[in-house]
């Protein structure tokens, strides 16, 4: 038997790596000596940068910059070389992500991704040819007006006085936009951006209402930050004629993905398909009897271009077995069935703490897969037996 290990990362827990690693240790533990290939799998969130830096050899570059809440943090971004060319990895959630924010500060509409553009004024200082841009994980939904600020763009009220974005909540205050000093080499440099392009920044489908909630929005807070996010894409729409509202990938990141559409001139990608440019999974899946992913919680959102749907449409391309290991089982999860996901088992089996079950995820998750695959191994059994039943009939 094949198997080939595909998952994403467990968010504010594990890294994909992590995780890959403990579902390899379980498979071990079922057959020490089986044909196995191990694909750890990033989907623009935790681990991005270093993934990709990782796979291409490059360099990974920290830096001092603006956490979601204002504090300083140790950030970072990778940098390689190919074809002649410079590219910077930027991971938006290694300096703006909800891990990074606090839990009794969890209020989208006091975070910020300042840091985003500082991170993007130091790959611009390194001179390099492209930028790709991981959106994903985010703790914040200021719309990439933070990052805008970082790059040069004036928020103005209606005196004209320049005023600072410390969050959505303080779009309501501005009246105009001037993007004179906006940093000119932006302009010379290619940014693609890996996004959930289901995301869009307003209406009821908007970010604010959909996420806002996760990074501890309460309904009043949603009300409001949707509209200021309806007012920022007006101002966007007036001052450089683009209108973000309704733009596939727009909403992504807390609305991150319309900031870079409007002020640096970015063009957004469903994350999967631009980091296949990255990593070339589907001929190591077509190879697999059975392909294993795994994610954090899998729910009604994961067919909407999260990795195990991703992976299970590569893999059904071919009719491979799917099964997803996840550490929570959400609303909507039997939708996942129609994405090709085959069968999925959730690691917790008994009441538990959320401190204790991201302790113990690592080991948790290598005894599911071991059991997982034992129940394969039944069944596989099973199968063998009918068969030897039904030739000795023929005889």
């Amino acid at each position: 038997m094949k198997i080939v290990i595909v998952p994403s990362g467990f968010k504010e827990c594990l890294g994909s790596e992590e995780v890959a690693s403990a579902m390899e240790r379980g498979v071990r533990r079922f057959d020490p000596f089986v044909d196995m290939e191990v694909i750890p799998m990033i989907d623009g969130g935790e681990g991005f940068a270093k993934t990709i830096t990782h796979l291409k050899n490059g360099e990974l570059i920290y830096k001092e910059a603006t956490g979601p809440v204002g504090q300083k943090i140790l950030s970072h971004f990778g940098v390689f070389v190919e074809n002649g060319k410079r590219t910077a990895v930027i991971e938006m959630a290694a300096v703006a992500g909800l891990k990074l924010v606090p839990r009794d500060q969890r209020n989208p509409l006091r975070t910020t991704t300042y840091g985003v553009g500082e991170l993007i004024l130091a790959t611009l200082d390194l001179g390099v040819d492209r930028i790709l841009i991981g959106c994903g994980d985010s703790g914040t939904s200021d719309g990439g007006a933070g990052m805008a600020q970082a790059l040069g763009v004036q928020f103005l009220d209606k005196q004209h006085r320049s005023i600072p974005i410390n969050g959505g909540k303080d779009l309501l205050k501005v009246d105009s936009l001037n993007l004179a000093k906006l940093d000119k080499r932006l302009q010379t440099v290619a940014i693609d951006v890996a996004c959930n392009w289901q995301n869009i920044l307003c209406g009821e489908n908007g970010v604010a209402r959909v996420f806002g909630p996760q990074k501890g929005a309460t309904p009043l807070q949603v009300e409001k930050l949707s509209a200021a996010l309806e007012h920022y894409a007006a101002l966007i729409q007036e001052s450089v004629g683009v209108e973000v509202g309704s733009l596939p990938g727009s909403g992504a990141s807390g609305g991150l993905g319309a900031g870079l559409i409007a002020f640096t001139g970015a063009t957004l990608h469903p994350r999967f398909n631009i980091i296949m440019d990255y990593i070339n999974i589907e001929e190591k899946i077509f190879t697999a009897d059975i392909v294993f992913t795994a994610e954090g919680s899998l729910d009604f959102q994961t067919p909407n271009g999260k990795i195990p749907a991703e992976v299970a449409r590569i893999a059904k391309k071919n009719n491979i077995p799917v099964i997803a290991i996840t550490g929570t089982i959400g609303k909507g999860a039997n939708l996942n069935y129609r994405a090709g996901i085959d069968a999925y088992s959730s690691i917790i089996q008994k009441p538990t703490t959320l401190e204790k079950a991201m302790k113990k995820a690592p080991k948790w998750i290598e005894e599911s897969t071991e059991c997982v695959l034992r129940q394969v191994a039944i069944g596989l059994g099973i199968g063998e037996r009918k068969l030897l039943r039904e030739g000795m009939n023929q005889k």
